[in-house]
């Protein structure tokens, strides 16, 4: 199974037209946290993309081909593309290119993404949010799969014979779709042999096997062989040398995330019992010592299958140091665990 890092470079919100110190400051650790994450023998770095003024990472592919020029060998990917509300040949350019500089270790993750802003700044309409994905998630597989693009458009205007460059370096890119948990994405994922990331983020994790079966399913409905199916499971992670340190320094952080986030969307407040039973062996926070992490992913392979996990960091108060040992305890310590369990 493979293992990863994924982010979506949170940063504190600064409201300025110039010297923006800590975005710049953001910038500079997440390329050092793939470097590490390279260092140890890591498969995956994903950054997601979002246009809010809390998150530092709008265009994840420019961040990818930076750390691509510092890194050998681990895949980048994002996580999430918001294709909705992008060109799709601009996003299949953009990958390709990041192909071309990595010599091959680009993926694309695309999905409809958990926030809304990116639909207003770019021109469309909410009421479209089903149709947009569709449609745009047809013309970049096509792309994907033919130099000379034929392709009828509704939302998008049509293209007719043209070619779309460059070419990547691999054969295809790999496109993934992600999901939070909606059966006709889940669906659609396995209909069409799409490689599929789940994010568990709230919830226990058990629930979401009815999820990775339907996933199974649909592929095996339309004849897709289910043994070759490749399945993501993404959850949020902080460990530290100990089970009470991890709580107590990620708890701060955590909760300020998701009372600002359960603010917008109307959720209650977040408990410290909330968080303790959410990083319990049954919860999705995967939020301890080195043992219990690993212990957890492990579990959870035996409920999903899965062929990859993606560890999703959050920054916030955090100190940088600290969150660079997490990730170095993912690498030296929970990975090996979970490889020689599973292997």
């Amino acid at each position: 199974m493979e293992l990863g890092i994924s982010t979506f470079g949170e940063i504190p919100i600064e409201h300025i037209s110039g010297n923006a110190v800590a975005a710049q400051k953001r910038i500079s650790e997440l390329i050092e946290e793939a470097v590490l994450a390279d260092e140890l023998g890591l498969d995956v770095f994903a950054l997601g993309e979002h246009h809010r003024p809390d998150y530092v990472i709008s265009a994840p592919e420019m961040v990818l081909a930076a750390i691509a020029s510092v890194t050998k060998r681990i895949r980048l990917t994002s996580a999430v593309t918001v294709l909705s509300s992008a060109d799709p040949v601009r996003v299949f350019q953009n990958f390709a290119t990041l192909d071309l500089i990595s010599k091959g270790r680009a993926e694309i993750m695309a999905g409809r993404g958990s926030f809304i802003e990116s639909f207003p700044l770019f021109g469309y309409n909410l009421d479209d949010y089903d149709e947009l994905f569709i449609e745009k998630l047809d013309l970049l597989l096509n792309i994907n799969s033919n130099e000379i693009v034929f392709s009828e458009g509704h939302h998008r205007p049509s293209i007719d014979g043209l070619g779309v460059y460059p070419r990547p370096y691999q054969e295809k890119l790999p496109v993934w779709l992600a999901v939070g948990g909606t059966p006709s994405s889940v669906v659609r994922a396995g209909s069409l042999n799409l490689p599929l990331t789940i994010a568990i983020l709230g919830g226990q994790p058990a629930q979401f096997v009815q999820l990775t079966d339907l996933y199974r399913k649909a592929a095996a409905k339309v004849g897709h062989d289910t043994g070759k199916l490749q399945l993501c499971i993404n959850q949020h992670m902080y460990i530290a040398d100990s089970s009470e340190q991890a709580a107590d320094e990620f708890w701060p952080t955590y909760s300020t995330l998701m009372n600002r986030v359960g603010k917008e969307r109307g959720w209650s407040p977040m408990s410290r019992e909330q968080f303790e039973y959410l990083r319990s062996p049954g919860g999705p926070l995967l939020v301890g010592s080195a043992q219990e992490v690993a212990d957890k992913i492990v579990a959870e392979h035996k409920l999903f299958g899965n062929t990859r996990f993606l560890s999703q960091t959050i920054a916030g108060e955090i100190p940088h140091s600290k969150l660079l040992h997490s990730i170095k305890l993912f690498g030296s310590e929970v990975a090996p665990m979970v490889r020689n369990a599973i292997d």
